[in-house]
């Protein structure tokens, strides 16, 4: 590794760099999008608009002060009236066109909406595309001849000639959906319609860089794309289980596979255990080449046959390495060409990592890829060792709010005022049409890159999400995390799990739905104590309350193996979502949800008396 860490302030030299990259961004975003018909319309920039215009000549600076004065905090509310403008029936090319930026966005993206609410859509255009927008798992995914697929930030400077021992030609999974939601045709005056989807920001993603417009879908749904197992017809499953285990059967046939791309670590836990079930039914097909009769799949099966040929040495040699899941390295095993897997393993999802390197082994490698959202992406992961990382890499406008003040203007912060070991909130202003947006998550400043003075960050968690118990006690997701972590050592090593206000008893209490790897230990009633003292130790109400016997102390439940798993599907039937983007909240209330996760309880720890 290089001897280089992280810096804890800017030099003068690199804050000035510092500020000047910063600057000219926010300037060619608003050179881009000054005259879009948000920008015109909006209210709230009345008074940027009027001031910009007379900044005539402006440098960076000069538009960066007077943003800085005049810009106000927004959040999707703003957006909603303009966007909703493209589910209008007609939707007319003058209604949309320019809207946030300028011409036709490519798609709409379609946000997780994880906490219940309804999903959010941000229109992406096409101008603003370049490798520097895309997220980290995407964007070297292809590879070159002789080369591995290694996923290596263009600035990056800790990782070693160790990264890279192999020389086959890369050949990775890419666990990423094509699928849409919606069809847009938007009315042009003359000619016809333009068509933009409503879609993943993965799968537009997908679409951008490789050119896969929805008018071409008839004949690329026939292809493969370049050093990827996949054909892209499994993209359009739908099925959650076969969506992966069609992904896993292409992925089996393929020894030399080079890497794993997907978006959580859940995901890729989920295809593990699917494939561990179904271990015999791929192998069988893999071995006369043929297409299992799995759930949904009809509708892409004539396109999958021709791209799957018999191949019984490679089933043979599978069934020598044989349904091994309890020893370590049984992937490797599978695929001693196997380098990395590249997904989202921070915040909640961090409880899948035991499980992902007991399954890998020492030899491959686990990175978190990037951070970001449906609005836009933020960052690239920093390290191999450290995978709650990453550093600033964006071409959006990043302002940082520090969670001890109240949200307004006068109190972001631009990246060289930030100060490590302090949590912000952070606000962005993207070439897609954002204006000093919230877009919700908290992170913790790491340092800063010793080459160019480009922030790093830790994820944290989503500001403004807490389960509110009584008048007096509310928790953060945080605080969720960390209080059933506590019980593991007493639990055994946790899967997955929720939160939920449990009214069964009075005071009423935090519960815990908790899925676990393996079977309780035998004394794990011992983690309800645990996770109680970890909760009164981390948040004082919740101290005092459990004092003065004003909440319950939190029980924790037991659900059956694969319940999350179930979870995923149940609410992809039921939400306008892709297997990608259905998540596990940290906790729920809706009554639908805690009925669903009561009925797959097989055990309650009960407290000694």
């Amino acid at each position: 590794m290089s001897s280089q860490t992280p810096i804890t302030t800017l030099s003068p030299e690199l804050q000035i760099r510092l500020e000047e990259h910063t600057e000219g961004l926010l300037n060619d975003i608003i050179n881009t999008n000054l005259q879009t018909r948000f920008v015109q319309e909006f209210d709230g920039l009345k008074e940027f608009r009027d001031a910009i215009e007379l900044l005539q000549g402006r440098s960076a600076h000069d538009a960066w002060e007077c943003y800085r004065d005049s810009v106000p905090l927004t959040s999707y509310g703003t957006y909603e009236p303009f966007i909703l403008r493209f589910l209008a029936e007609p939707c007319k090319e003058e209604d949309v066109k320019d809207l946030l930026s300028p011409g036709l966005p490519v798609y709409l993206a379609n946000s997780s909406g994880t906490s219940g609410k309804a999903a959010k859509l941000f229109p992406k255009y096409r101008h603003v595309f370049d490798a520097a927008s895309l997220p980290y798992f995407i964007a070297l995914s292809s590879g070159m001849p002789g080369k591995t697929a290694k996923l290596l930030p263009k600035y990056q400077h800790c990782f070693d000639a160790a990264q890279t021992r192999k020389s086959v030609t890369p050949k990775g999974c890419q666990i990423l959906p094509m699928t849409y939601f919606r069809v847009i045709d938007v009315i042009r005056n003359e000619g016809k319609p333009t068509k933009v989807i409503i879609t993943t920001d993965t799968s537009g993603i997908m679409r951008l860089q490789h050119d896969l417009t929805i008018e071409k879908d008839a004949e690329v749904i026939k292809m493969t794309l370049p050093n990827t197992t996949s054909p892209i017809a499994v993209g359009h499953v739908r099925n959650y289980r076969s969506y992966l285990l069609m992904h896993a059967l292409f992925a089996l046939a393929e020894e030399q596979l080079t890497s794993f791309y997907t978006t959580l670590s859940t995901l890729f836990l989920d295809l593990i255990v699917f494939m561990e079930e179904e271990w015999a039914t791929l192998l069988n097909s893999i071995e006369n080449g043929t297409i299992p009769d799995f759930e949904d799949l009809d509708h892409v099966r004539e396109y999958l046959e021709p791209k799957f040929l018999p191949n019984p040495s490679r089933a043979q040699k599978l069934r020598e390495i044989g349904e091994s899941k309890t020893d370590p390295g049984w992937l490797f095993r599978i695929w001693p060409e196997l380098e990395q897997v590249v997904c989202i393993v921070t915040g909640v999802f961090a409880t899948a990592l035991p499980k992902m390197r007991h399954y890998l082994g020492p030899e491959v490698l686990i990175n978190s890829g990037g951070i970001g959202a449906s609005e836009a992406s933020i960052g690239v992961s920093y390290s191999f060792t450290d995978l709650n990382l990453f550093k600033v890499t964006t071409k959006e406008f990043i302002e940082y709010l520090d969670i001890t003040k109240d949200p307004s203007p006068a109190n972001l912060m631009p990246a060289w005022e930030l100060e490590t070991g302090r949590r912000y909130e952070i606000f962005l202003t993207t070439r897609n049409g954002l204006w000093r947006y919230c877009l919700g998550d908290i992170i913790e400043v790491a340092g800063f890159d010793p080459d160019d003075g480009m922030p790093l960050l830790r994820y944290v968690e989503r500001s403004n999400r807490e389960l509110r118990l009584s008048a007096s006690v509310s928790i953060t997701e945080a605080h969720l995390i960390e209080g059933i972590l506590a019980g593991e050592n007493s639990l055994g090593k946790i899967k997955e799990f929720t939160v939920v206000i449990d009214e069964r008893a009075s005071p009423r209490c935090f519960g815990y739905f908790v899925e676990l790897h393996d079977a309780p230990i035998p004394d794990a009633h011992s983690a309800l104590n645990e996770v109680r003292d970890e909760l009164r130790r981390i948040n004082d109400n919740v101290d005092v309350c459990l004092s003065s016997k004003t909440i319950g102390e939190p029980t924790i439940r037991i659900l059956k193996p694969g319940s999350f798993s179930e979870y995923r599907e149940w609410r992809l039937g039921i939400a306008k979502t892709a297997p990608g983007q259905t998540k596990v909240p940290v906790f729920v209330t809706d009554e639908a949800t805690k009925e669903w996760l009561e009925e797959r309880v097989v055990h309650e720890l009960i407290r000694p008396i």
